[in-house]
């Protein structure tokens, strides 16, 4: 993770939760959402590290920030 804070505005919390769970919890998250504001998703399956990318690329919103740590993935998401 960087060393800048990102402040989200809404958090997905999918650890523990398998593929397609934590794309379709990430869906309802951005639906809450205003453009602008951010997402950070949080999920412990690997799958995640190559499928939230794709999601962002084919929904328009950005995806910000990645990273890994201690089994752990964390997406930072901007609503389109």
């Amino acid at each position: 993770m960087s060393d800048v804070l990102i402040e989200a505005d809404f958090e997905v919390d999918a650890r523990g939760l398998n593929c397609p769970m934590p794309i379709l919890q990430t869906k309802k998250g951005i639906r809450n959402l205003s453009p602008g504001q951010i997402l950070h998703v949080i999920t412990t399956d690997s799958g995640s590290a190559n499928d939230l990318p794709l999601f962002c690329k084919q929904s328009g919103d950005e995806l910000i920030e990645t990273s890994e740590e201690n089994g752990e993935y964390h997406f930072y998401i901007r609503k389109s």
